[in-house]
C-alpha cells in the first residue's frame, strides 16, 4: 500500500470527496411524543420530526472534503463545507472574539449602589456579573439553587403555575417560516448548564434532554431491556456518510459513570453493534431479522455470523463502508475565556459510524478514505516483515513479563488493571496521557464483526470498568477511541485495540504534544495499581 499522504509524486494535492446520501432503517419500536414548548402565539412545540416511523432518507447535502496530512503519522482533515462555506473569502469572519470587559469589583459596586448593602438577593447580583464569571460560575458551583438562577438567564422557561414549581418548558420562536427555535439568550452559558450534572433534573429535561429539544435529529434506536437508550442519527456532520450517537435517554439520567449500570452500558454498545451489523448486512443483500424494533442479542449474533460467512464469499472491493469509527467523549468543561476544553454534549453517550473503502478525488481518481485503524494494520505488517513474527502475541507476552520503568524488584511491576478469559485493560507502556488506559482483546479480532457474544459483553465490561476507575480517581473529562481493521484484513492478526485518555489538570495540549512527545510524571505500573486498587473498593 502506497503511503497515505495528500502529496502525490507529480507534485500535487490529492484531496478526497464525500458526497453522503444514504438510507437509514429504522430499529426502534417506541414512539414518545412530548412537548418541548410554545411559540410567543401560545403555539405548543412538539417533537414528531424526531419520530420517524419508517426507514429515513438522508439527501445529498453537505460535501466533506478529506485530505490526508502531508505526514502521514499525523493523521487526516476532514472539512465540513457547510461550515467552511461560511467563511470562503471573508477573512474577517476568520477570528476569535476579543476578550470581553470584566470587573467583578464594578458589578458589586453597582450592586450595592443600587440595592443597599444587603441587595436585591441572587437573581440581581447574577445580572450584574460579567460574563466570564457567570460562565466560570456555571462551570463550578454545585449548588442547585443558584444553578436554576443561572439557567433563567440562559433561556426563556414556561411553567404551569406562575414561576414557583420547576419550568414544564421552553419558549420557542419561529426564526424563519418553519423553523422553529428554543428561545436562548446565551447559548455558552446554556450548555455548559445542561452539562453541570448538579443543575436540577427538571431543568435538565426541559432545556437538553428531552427528545427533540436539541434539534431534529431522528430517533432510529432504541435499548429498552434494564435500561433506556436512544440511537440519534446526524445526517450531515463532519463524519461524511451519517454517524450515530447512543444516548441515555430522559428517563435514565446519567452524568457519572459510576452512575452507570452494567445494563446501561450493554444498552449503549448494544445500538453500536446493531447499526454496524445492519448497515453491512444492507451492503450484502442479507435480509434483516426485523425492522421497527431493536435486535434481541440472538438475532444481533445470528446476523454478525451471516455477515462474517458473507464477507468471506465476497472480495474487499465489494463493500463501499467497510471500517467503523468509534468514540466516546465522557465529561465537559468550559474555561471562562471561552474555550471548550471537552465534548459537546449533555449526558454519557457514544457515537459511530462506517467509513468507505475510497471515494473519488479533485481528479476524478481513486481515493483511499482514512481509518485510524489502518495505522495499527500497516504498522503490524511492517513488523512482521522486518522482524519475522506477528506484532500482538508479542505485544501480550510484553505486559505479562513487564519490569518496572524504574527498576526496583520489590514493587509492583504488572500493567494488568482488569481481564477475562477474551480481553485485558491495562496501562500501555508508553502512555500517550498520563492515566492512559487501553483495552486489547486476547486473541486475534480485528474488528466488532469478528467479536462473538461473549467478546462483546467482555469488551462492554471491561470498557466500564476502565472508565469508572479513572472517574472514581479523579479523572473528569475522558476521551475514549476505537482501533479496528478494515473488514478485509483477517490476515494480518490484527487485535482489536480501545484508548482511553484523560484530560487532567495541569496537562494543556502544548509544544511537546505537538511533536508526539508526550509527558508523563508517573510509572505506568504504579497507574496501573491505583487503578486495581480502585476497582476493588480501595483507596489508591
Amino acid at each position: 500500500m502506497a503511503p497515505r499522504t495528500c502529496v502525490t509524486p507529480e507534485g500535487r494535492f490529492s484531496v478526497g470527496i464525500h458526497d453522503p446520501g444514504f438510507e437509514v432503517v429504522n430499529l426502534r419500536k417506541n414512539t414518545v411524543i412530548s412537548q418541548l414548548g410554545r411559540l410567543p402565539e401560545g403555539q405548543a412545540v412538539e417533537n414528531h420530526i424526531n419520530f420517524p416511523t419508517s426507514t429515513v432518507q438522508a439527501d445529498k447535502t453537505d460535501r466533506i472534503y478529506e485530505i490526508a496530512n502531508a505526514f502521514p503519522f499525523r493523521g487526516c482533515t476532514f472539512i465540513n463545507s457547510a461550515w467552511a462555506d461560511r467563511r470562503a473569502g471573508k477573512p474577517e469572519a476568520v477570528a476569535l472574539p476579543s476578550r470581553p470587559n470584566c470587573s467583578l469589583t464594578g458589578a458589586l459596586e453597582k450592586w450595592q449602589a443600587e440595592t443597599g448593602t444587603k441587595g436585591a438577593g441572587i437573581p440581581h447580583l447574577l445580572n450584574l456579573l460579567p460574563r466570564p464569571i457567570l460562565l466560570a460560575l456555571a462551570q463550578a458551583s454545585t449548588d442547585p439553587e443558584e444553578l436554576a438562577a443561572l439557567a433563567a438567564k440562559s433561556c426563556t422557561f414556561l411553567y404551569d403555575d406562575g414561576q414557583d414549581g420547576p419550568p414544564t418548558g421552553i419558549a420557542f420562536m419561529e426564526t424563519e417560516p418553519g423553523r422553529q427555535m428554543p428561545r436562548i439568550h446565551d447559548h455558552d452559558l446554556y450548555d455548559i448548564l445542561g452539562n453541570n450534572p448538579f443543575l436540577p433534573d427538571a431543568y435538565k429535561e426541559v432545556m437538553v434532554l428531552r427528545p427533540g429539544i436539541q434539534g431534529n435529529s431522528e430517533i432510529i434506536g432504541e435499548a429498552d431491556s434494564g435500561t433506556h437508550v436512544f440511537e440519534y442519527l446526524r445526517r450531515n456532520s463532519y463524519i461524511p456518510w451519517g454517524h450515530f450517537a447512543s444516548n441515555m435517554a430522559n428517563d435514565e439520567i446519567r452524568y457519572s459513570s459510576n452512575d452507570l449500570t452494567q445494563a446501561d452500558m450493554a444498552g449503549i454498545r448494544h445500538l453500536y453493534y446493531q447499526r454496524i451489523y445492519v448497515r453491512t448486512a444492507e451492503q450484502l443483500g442479507i435480509d434483516l431479522p426485523a425492522k421497527n424494533r431493536p435486535l434481541s442479542p440472538e438475532e444481533l449474533e445470528t446476523l454478525r455470523r451471516e455477515v462474517c460467512t458473507a464477507l468471506d464469499k465476497k472480495t474487499s472491493g465489494d463493500l463501499f463502508l467497510n471500517a467503523t469509527l468509534w468514540g466516546w467523549n465522557y465529561g465537559f468543561g468550559f474555561a471562562q475565556s471561552g474555550h471548550r476544553l471537552h465534548a459537546s454534549h449533555q449526558m454519557i453517550h457514544q457515537q459511530n459510524a462506517m467509513v468507505p473503502k475510497a471515494v473519488t478525488d479533485n481528479s476524478d481518481t481513486p481515493y483511499d478514505c482514512f481509518s485510524c485503524g489502518d495505522l495499527v494494520t500497516d504498522f503490524i505488517r511492517e513488523f512482521k516483515a522486518t522482524h519475522g513474527k506477528d506484532f500482538f502475541p508479542a505485544y501480550i507476552r510484553a505486559i505479562r513479563t513487564n519490569e518496572r520503568t524504574d527498576g526496583i524488584k520489590d514493587l509492583p511491576a504488572s500493567l494488568v488493571v482488569y481481564e477475562d478469559e477474551n480481553v485485558v485493560l491495562f496501562a500501555p507502556k508508553a502512555q500517550i496521557s498520563e492515566w492512559e488506559l487501553q483495552l486489547m482483546t486476547k486473541s486475534p479480532c480485528a474488528h466488532i464483526l469478528d467479536a462473538d457474544t461473549a467478546t462483546r459483553t467482555s469488551l462492554d465490561q471491561a470498557m466500564l470498568s476502565g472508565v469508572q476507575a479513572l472517574e472514581t480517581l479523579g479523572a473528569q473529562m475522558v476521551t475514549s477511541v476505537e482501533f479496528s481493521g478494515r473488514f478485509n484484513t483477517r490476515e494480518t492478526g490484527q487485535h482489536l485495540i480501545y484508548s482511553f485518555i484523560p484530560r487532567l489538570p495541569y496537562a494543556p495540549g502544548t509544544f511537546s504534544e505537538a511533536q508526539l512527545r508526550w509527558i508523563s510524571g508517573c510509572y505506568p505500573e504504579d497507574f496501573a495499581l491505583a487503578c486495581r486498587k480502585t476497582l476493588a473498593g480501595k483507596t489508591p
